[in-house]
């Protein structure tokens, strides 16, 4: 579990949770029309952006935000050294069967130790990443439906309420019920856009650039391994995509 995710979203739910109950109360907030407008309105209208094997698929996606990141760059590079140095002792087929962490890396490996040239290993691993990107980019596109379409549902029902609210205006009763859905609904519009889906799809576009990064150091260590290049070489090469503080503990050990 990312612990920045989690504290961040219990916090700013309860920010604002808190300010209702000191204001007097959650009942005011909930209105049955307007949450039926907002969210039923929104998943319904998200759905329509996608196929549904793609719409159904980005809840998996959003449950990854929740998650740490499992992508190492400094275990991948010594990795890549301790491999680029058996390579060079035993040849590549001393490569076969080693422990990689993840399918990508194996996958990688794998030929190499079938005999793949260097650009044949490039182009195949560029395209994996090619469809890694487009497979990210449609889940983060129903991620994105969510903060459009949600203020903008916000927005409709403002409007219905507005129109219920002057269609009424001679029952004073009727007035306050159209008064909340027109004035609650750009709430749950808001709430939905910048509170539940912005911070997510920042943080999956974040989890995916840290991805595609990995999978590049990955392409650069297996093409430095067929060239032949010293583990040496190959450290000093990829430890440039660490932070400056990583870099000097990696070099160091």
């Amino acid at each position: 579990m990312d612990i920045a995710s989690l504290v961040g979203l219990i916090g700013a739910i309860g920010m604002i949770v808190g300010s209702m109950v000191v204001g007097g109360g959650i009942g005011p907030f909930i209105d049955v029309p307007s949450i039926l407008i907002v969210f039923g309105g929104t998943f319904f209208a998200v759905m329509y952006t996608a196929p549904m094997g793609t719409f159904l698929s980005s809840f998996g996606a959003m449950a990854k935000a929740f998650k740490p990141s499992t992508f190492k760059t400094d275990e991948l590079i010594e990795k890549m050294v301790e491999l680029s140095n058996l390579a060079r002792k035993d040849g590549m087929m001393a490569l076969e069967g080693q422990q990689v962490p993840d399918k990508f890396f194996e996958k990688g490996l794998q030929m190499l130790v079938d005999g793949a040239d260097e650009a044949k290993l490039v182009k195949q691993l560029k395209q994996e990443i090619k469809s890694m990107k487009t497979r990210h980019e449609s889940a983060q596109g129903c991620v994105k439906a969510w903060i459009d379409i949600g203020p903008a549902m916000g927005m409709i029902g403002t409007l219905i309420g507005l129109v219920l609210m002057l269609g009424n205006m001679a029952d004073p009763k009727a007035i306050g019920p159209a008064m909340a859905v027109a004035l609650l609904t750009t709430l749950y519009g808001a709430f939905l856009a910048n509170v539940l889906f912005g911070p997510m799809l920042t943080k999956l576009e974040g989890y995916s650039a840290d991805e595609i990064l990995y999978r590049e150091l990955v392409i650069e260590g297996l093409r430095s391994i067929a060239r032949g290049e010293s583990g040496r070489n190959i450290q000093d090469q990829l430890v440039t995509a660490l932070p400056p503080k990583e870099q000097a503990k990696l070099m160091a050990a």
